[in-house]
């Protein structure tokens, strides 16, 4: 049992210590991490991929209010918004930025060669002249890829697959973006392979989307494809209940537009960018230099597939391309 004066010597000797360690408390400097967001911040995939990074930095340590403050922007697919947005976040200095899509980096860019950069979902980031190479980067930037066109061939492959007698594709996509004219390339390179001819239509207003779709419907044997692009996301709703309204089997590059109701979806695992993002704002926080780590293509991709809404189109879903699903909506 501890004496009075036992007591009262320990009682001392803590209240002597106390003041030397919230001292070296406050000392700890609040860092700072600016989020430059291509959607709108009442997108549920917005709060998706936040959710996502906050987790990873939450896992390493950072905690928004304890030892870092995070200030966010959002673009909403608007490019003068997010060029303004640019300009603020780089205003407030801080230790680093998340970039996400393609549509956010050259506004920070422009502004700052020097406050670190993370990007995610940047669709080839050298043929958009954001680095020089992946291995080594340099300068204030790298980030997380989102496709090799490549996989851009594979959504026509999986449509005509779905729809046998698939003779013609609209492919929905921006044609102001490299990687939405590149995409579109590499699905004309295998189309006379697979006997089908593409139509190309802009994603950017909404009112053309609906009034080329419906022209493109009046045909039989026909199916869309949806390529990468801020204007694609931010009007998913639209373009997946015209596909529905029209009947047409749709193929989208994202696994949360199978989930709202598309009919099949391959792609990488979106937030899953998100989350090895917060380990190189991590490393970048510590003093790492952005330039000295490599650019990262995705290796996980997902195949979801909407049994609901293929039931809807009257379609069957072939039992192999079930069997090769990673997920399946029922």
């Amino acid at each position: 049992m501890i004496g009075r004066r036992d007591f009262i010597t320990l009682l001392g000797s803590a209240a002597a210590a106390w003041p030397l360690g919230a001292h070296a408390q406050q000392r700890e400097r609040m860092r700072r991490i600016g989020m430059l967001m291509n959607l709108a911040a009442d997108d549920p995939e917005s709060m998706a991929r936040i959710g996502a990074f906050l987790h990873g930095l939450h896992q390493l340590g950072w905690v928004d209010g304890r030892n870092v403050v995070i200030h966010y922007r959002w673009g909403a697919g608007d490019s003068e918004r997010i060029r303004k947005s640019a300009q603020e976040l780089v205003a407030l200095a801080p230790d680093v930025i998340l970039a996400v899509g393609a549509i956010t980096v050259s506004p920070l860019q422009q502004v700052s060669r020097a406050v670190p950069i993370v990007f995610a979902n940047v669709t080839d980031p050298v043929g958009a002249g954001v680095v020089p190479n992946l291995a080594r980067p340099g300068g204030n930037i790298t980030g997380f890829t989102n496709f090799e066109y490549g996989i851009s061939g594979k959504w026509l492959e999986l449509l005509k697959e779905l729809v046998p007698n698939l003779r013609r594709a609209a492919v929905l996509r921006d044609p102001t973006i490299i990687a939405s004219i590149s995409q579109f390339a590499s699905i004309q390179s295998i189309a006379p392979s697979l006997s089908v001819e593409l139509s190309p239509i802009d994603t950017r207003e909404a009112g053309d989307i609906e009034r080329s779709v419906a022209g493109f419907a009046r045909e039989a044997n026909s199916g869309l494809i949806v390529v990468t692009g801020t204007s694609a996301i931010m009007r998913r709703e639209l373009i997946i209940s015209v596909a529905a309204r029209y009947r047409l089997p749709a193929v989208y590059p994202f696994r949360y537009y199978a989930s709202t109701g598309g009919l099949i979806a391959y792609g990488p695992d979106v937030l899953d960018a998100y989350r090895h993002a917060a380990g190189y704002v991590d490393r970048i926080l510590k003093g790492e230099k952005p330039g000295d780590l490599p650019v990262q293509n995705p290796t996980k991709y997902e195949l979801v597939i909407n049994l609901k809404t293929a039931k809807a189109l009257g379609l069957d879903v072939p039992p192999s391309l079930l069997a090769r699903a990673d997920e399946v909506i029922e």
